[in-house]
């Protein structure tokens, strides 16, 4: 928004400076992104009269011209052919320097000297064409700076402000922030409408079929308007700000906007079908040309101002061809209205139309403002283009908007600032803005919001606008304050910790998939179609179809990875993931976390080199790792289950491990099938375990076990068992047996063969014995022992080899 200095002071009385302006603008919010002084540094450029006017000796299209300072008569050569002796002109002396670093030096020109050039409004940058030089008024005095005997010298402010201030897209919108900080009030203009026309409702009508998006719609009607160039004072405003003047109608409702800052339209009325105004939405795949000549494929979800037989305006953004003023126009339809901010912001962006208009409307207009800018309007048209106002006015309001008032205490406010403002100043502040503030009888304010303010909404909103009145630079500055707190991680970081360590120094190189993972991984290793891990979190805007849903399994993932690793010839891959998977639970809305760890390796089992023999990894080797990892932590009696009854698990070489009730996970070879689903032509070996139950299952410190200074016994027995007993069985079997001087129980082999029948095997038991106390005697020993063997022979059918 560009807004000017004298131009404000039409509206509010200060006495700032341009630089303290600046400054307090931007303090009070309205970011001033530069500052330009018009016609500062053009003083050299005076009032000059051409004394007389000759053609050029030597050129036929150059004047030569003496002209008069007022001290002095100079010798001036000139391109121009529209003046004549006896004009007022302006003349850059030589010395001056021009808008665009165009220096002006005493020269010959076509072998005459020139000592100086006769500007136009173009070199002045006062205009973006000009077709001569530029003639001043007469009776100016000779040699003053034309910029100060034009009343032209200004400073340009051009505004950065944010989507939430559309109040201040005007002069008059700038102006009421002024008069807050100058504590003057502010003067509104305040139109005078001389209606002698017909009644308007006998001329035309406007129907609005949708007020969701158009809640108010005005018109007025002048007829017998002449168009023409609009006077000089108002080609100078438009161009002081950066618009260029078009005709005196246009000029109007462009004049209106960047004064009130709400748009306007103009219809040739005469050019309207039937007379009259229809708002509602366009068809869909209609064309419609806009002003700027370009055809436009309309959506119904755009908005139309129609005659009675098609679209004669995109509403808010820009005008139709079909209707637009011109030199021939002698009746006028003029438009105020106010649009739903986000059907302008949805069209203007879609069609890439981006105006002055919809610029205002998609920020939010003030619907109250829609008369008072018609009126405003229309005065001036008539008073520039002439015309008859026809009586009355137009104004379709269906629902009339309510006001918003919020309520505010002044402790809140005072709270949040860290100030210490009484009743009377924060009412003061805000009724310097035109809110209307009301002290209630506890001592409360309730404050009405203007209609031209829609980003104010809360109470923390008042309290901004409080602390922007009251000024930023006023609130104190203090030192936060803030105690140190000792930061603890909680145990379960530490447990995460000390697995990632174990499996980086086993040679694991740990890897982060995507959480998201296709809805047909389920498939790939095999589960079945009950499986509760096929109930997934749905990603509602997956970017391929292979990121669709949240994972429940890691094992997708690590296999995909093993089958990378394997393309690109790193044939012994050793990988982990420690990352968390997602369970749907019914009933509730966020899905169930927990922290899963699955680790893959296959191929060598040491490093290719001379001095060892090729040993590929087996189902010992993730059944090693495993128990490597729980051996980091203390649980109670673990089981090791055969067959894990996982699908991309191999049955016969898989296993499940139990914590009591509780799974902790599985581990063991990768079915063939599921090898081939992942183009893995490898064994691989597999374990999964859920780490938030194995967490739960951890016990605290192990404690101490004091080591006995008296020696140990072992005792060895071999042991026929049934084929279909596990060693896992006979070892719980005699862990149950609670003998204080029991050390260790270890099986250290299994033997099939001779001299064993057939559906047994033989299992060789090492019973380690030791006391805290004493000496232990070989008849202890011998009863502790015999009792283990007798407990394995009633319980388990086991006999002695």
């Amino acid at each position: 928004m560009i807004v000017t200095y004298n131009w404000l002071k039409e509206y509010v009385d200060f006495d700032f400076t341009s630089e303290e302006l600046s400054h307090r603008l931007t303090m009070a919010g309205l970011e001033v992104d530069a500052m330009e002084k018009i016609g500062a540094d053009l003083d050299t450029v005076i009032v000059a009269r051409l004394a007389a006017v000759e053609a050029h000796p030597e050129a036929d299209r150059l004047t030569l011209c003496q002209v008069e300072t007022g001290k002095e008569t100079l010798q001036v050569v000139c391109g121009a052919k529209n003046h004549r002796a006896g004009d007022l002109v302006a003349l850059a002396q030589v010395g001056s320097i021009l808008p665009g670093d165009f220096a002006i030096k005493k020269s010959k020109i076509r072998g005459v000297e020139s000592m100086g050039m006769l500007c136009s409004e173009k070199e002045l940058a006062l205009a973006e064409e000009a077709e001569g030089i530029m003639i001043l008024p007469a009776g100016l005095p000779l040699g003053q700076p034309v910029f100060e005997a034009l009343g032209l010298k200004d400073v340009r402010f051009e505004l950065g402000l944010t989507p939430n201030r559309p109040d201040c897209l005007s002069v008059v919108g700038v102006a009421r922030e002024v008069a807050a900080m100058a504590g003057r009030p502010l003067k509104r203009p305040i139109p005078e409408v001389n209606e002698k026309g017909a009644p308007i409702e006998a001329e035309t009508s406007v129907t609005i079929d949708d007020p969701q998006r158009c809640p108010r719609y005005a018109a007025r009607l002048i007829k017998g308007v002449k168009i023409g160039p609009s006077p000089e004072w108002m080609v100078r405003r438009l161009e002081s700000v950066g618009m260029r003047s078009i005709n005196n109608v246009v000029d109007v409702t462009n004049f209106v906007l960047l004064e009130l800052g709400h748009p306007l339209h103009a219809f040739d009325f005469n050019l309207l079908r039937e007379g009259r105004i229809v708002v509602k939405p366009a068809g869909e795949g209609e064309l419609f040309t806009t002003l700027d000549s370009q055809p436009r494929e309309l959506k119904s979800s755009d908005l139309t101002i129609c005659d009675g037989e098609g679209a004669v305006a995109l509403a808010g953004i820009m005008g139709g061809e079909n209707s637009e003023i011109k030199p021939e126009t002698t009746d006028v339809l003029l438009e105020s209205a106010y649009f739903d901010p986000t059907t302008i912001r949805r069209t203007s962006k879609r069609l890439g139309i981006h105006t002055e208009s919809s610029h205002r409307f998609e920020r939010g207009a003030d619907i109250d403002m829609v008369p008072l800018a018609l009126d405003r309007a229309a005065a001036l048209i008539q008073e520039l283009a002439g015309g008859t106002v026809a009586r009355g006015r137009i104004d379709v309001y269906p629902q009339v908007l309510p006001k918003i008032s919020l309520p505010l205490t002044v402790a809140r406010v005072n709270a949040v600032l860290g100030l210490e403002l009484s009743a009377k100043t924060v009412k003061e502040l805000l009724d310097s803005i035109s809110f209307v503030t009301r002290v209630e009888n506890d001592g409360a304010l309730t404050v009405e919001v203007p209609s031209f303010r829609p980003d104010v909404e809360r109470e923390i909103d008042l309290i901004e606008e409080i602390a922007r009145l009251n000024g930023y630079d006023r609130i104190p500055v203090t030192m936060p304050s803030g105690a140190l707190v000792s930061h603890q991680d909680s145990p379960h970081v530490g447990l995460v910790r000390r697995v990632r360590d174990y499996l980086v120094g086993a040679g694991f190189s740990e890897m982060i998939n995507y959480s998201f993972i296709a809805e047909s991984a389920w498939d790939r290793i095999g589960l079945a179609g009950d499986d509760v891990r096929r109930k997934t979190v749905k990603v509602l805007n997956p970017l391929t179809e292979e990121q669709a849903v949240m994972r429940t399994s890691l094992v997708p993932s690590v296999l995909t990875s093993v089958a990378g690793n394997l393309a690109y010839r790193n044939s012994d891959p050793r990988v982990f993931e420690l990352r968390p998977v997602f369970q749907v639970v019914e009933g509730q809305e966020l899905p169930y976390e927990s922290l899963r760890l699955t680790v893959a390796l296959c191929g060598r089992r040491a490093p290719e080199g001379w001095a060892q023999e090729r040993a590929d990894v087996d189902f010992y080797d993730i059944k090693g790792l495993a128990e490597g990892i729980l051996g980091l932590f203390t649980l109670p009696a673990l089981a090791w289950e055969t067959d894990s009854r996982e699908p991309f698990l191999h049955p016969g070489k898989s296993c499940a491990l139990r914590c009591g009730k509780e799974l902790l996970g599985t581990l063991g070879e990768v079915h063939p099938r599921i090898l081939r689903e992942f183009d893995i032509d490898e064994m691989v070996y597999l374990l999964d375990l859920d780490l938030t139950t194995l967490f739960q299952q951890t016990l605290g410190h192990p404690g101490f076990r004091p080591l006995s200074r008296y020696p140990d016994v072992c005792r060895d027995s071999a042991l026929l068992v049934d084929e279909e007993i596990p060693a896992a069985r006979v070892l719980s079997t005699l862990g149950e047996i609670k003998n204080k001087s029991i050390e260790e129980i270890t099986l250290f082999d299994v033997y099939r063969g001779a001299g064993v029948p057939a559906g047994k095997k033989s299992l060789a038991i090492r019973v380690r014995y030791r006391s805290l106390e004493k000496t232990l005697t070989d008849e202890e020993i011998q009863g502790i022992h015999g009792k283990l063997i007798r407990t394995l022979e009633k319980n388990l059918g086991a006999e002695i080899r």
